[in-house]
């Protein structure tokens, strides 16, 4: 009858399978996976799922996982056995301070890559399978596209921009997904500008958590707008198309337990390979800098600008250059300043919005060198300096104006 009447066929197929009614499960998971692209539903799971993320990266990744490795493994025994050896088998100093000194590949690099970083991925990309094998990342993909459509984006920015809440260099290789060139380099400018990494979160949260929800609230209203405004024009400056948004839906589920262990392997393998060798070539670059008097230079150039033009202390200075070098160095010398007492509310707010903002990490603009190419990372170096810098000044001299004290 199917192959006399294929028409009548199809239509009696399709009435029966309308009239098959789905288990409670099912019906769950589709009103689970509706609720999640709405926004009145969509937006308390996404603050929820972000906290999630926040507590098992930024505070069991960065915090409990770092300590353990940075200061138990590498801090007792990796840097000692190896510094004790190389006194011992290296008699020239030089390259004994290249391997083990201040910026030593083994003591900073692979320390940085490996002791430091390397957790607060691990955790992240953990966090990010599971997400991804419950389904949830392709509906916060379509959720999100109308935002990211107003910065010549689509939906699929969404995952890159999530993995630099973990990890910026890791993020900007992820771009690869997007569609064509010109969304890629909106993605890298975007991460590079305004998406801070876990040990910012870890430093923003910690201090301005202790001063008000004000002072939190400006500094995410600032940076936020600036990632909409740079990204709008943009999108509209920069030659190009944006590619069509086409993504698979699949179902809700309960995460397989070998899926997201594959996945988080094969992301780490990917790290491995790619990211750590550029920690340990911008280590090199740091000892050169250093031993050539270039580091001196830089900080004695910068207090100026951050005194007068920020309104900021003098250390701050140091403080800057050093978040270009490591994050965790910049984040962990503004937690000491204010802590210390030589920041106050308007300063924190100032300093903080400007690091989250300021140029990318040594291995992070590396890597925006490898994705892009030098001459593209040096205009966004110098475009993202312009604008950390001259939105802090604006926010320094508005708040003095208004007279707001947090």
């Amino acid at each position: 009858a199917g192959a006399a009447d294929p028409a009548r066929w199809a239509h009696e197929t399709a009435e029966r399978l309308r009239r098959l009614r789905p288990s409670s499960a099912g019906r769950v998971q589709a009103w689970l996976g509706q609720a999640l692209r709405r926004p009145l539903t969509g937006l308390p799971v996404l603050a929820l799922v972000l906290y999630a993320v926040y507590l098992v990266v930024g505070v069991f990744g960065a915090q409990t996982l770092v300590g353990l490795i940075e200061e138990g493994v590498f801090g007792r025994y990796v840097n000692p056995a190896a510094t004790a050896f190389l006194t011992w088998a290296v008699p020239f100093a030089l390259v004994r301070d290249f391997l083990v000194g201040e910026y030593g590949l083994i003591t900073m690099g692979l320390t940085y890559a490996v002791a430091i970083v390397l957790p607060v991925v691990a955790t992240f990309f953990l966090v990010f399978s599971w997400l991804e094998d419950s389904g949830y990342i392709p509906r916060l993909a379509i959720f999100s596209d109308r935002i990211f459509r107003m910065m010549g984006l689509n939906g699929k920015a969404v995952l890159p921009m999530v993995l630099g809440l973990g990890c910026d260099t890791m993020a900007t290789m992820t771009t690869r997904i997007l569609g064509t060139p010109k969304e890629r380099v909106i993605a890298v400018l975007l991460l590079a500008l305004g998406v801070p990494c876990s040990a910012q979160l870890a430093t923003i949260l910690g201090i301005l958590g202790g001063i008000s929800f004000a002072a939190l609230a400006t500094l995410a209203a600032v940076v936020l707008g600036q990632m909409f405004l740079v990204g709008f024009l943009a999108a509209r400056v920069l030659p190009g198309e944006r590619s069509d948004f086409i993504l698979e839906l699949p179902p809700m589920r309960w995460p397989s337990a070998r899926n997201v262990v594959v996945k988080t392997a094969i992301r780490l393998r990917w790290y491995l390979a790619e990211a750590v060798p550029l920690f340990l070539i911008g280590t090199a670059l740091l000892f050169v800098l250093d031993r050539t008097g270039g580091l001196d230079v830089i900080i004695a150039a910068g207090r100026p600008v951050v005194s007068g033009l920020l309104g900021l202390p003098a250390e701050t200075a140091q403080v800057f250059v050093m978040g270009f070098l490591r994050r965790d160095y910049g984040a962990a010398g503004l937690f000491q300043l204010a802590h210390a007492g030589q920041l106050t509310g308007v300063q924190a707010v100032v300093a903080l919005t400007v690091m989250t903002l300021f140029v990318p990490c040594v291995a992070h603009f590396l890597m925006i060198v490898r994705e892009q190419g030098a001459r593209v990372a040096a205009a966004i170096l110098l475009f993202v300096t312009a604008v950390a810098l001259g939105t802090g000044a604006g926010l320094h001299h508005v708040l003095q104006f208004i007279g707001i004290s947090f």
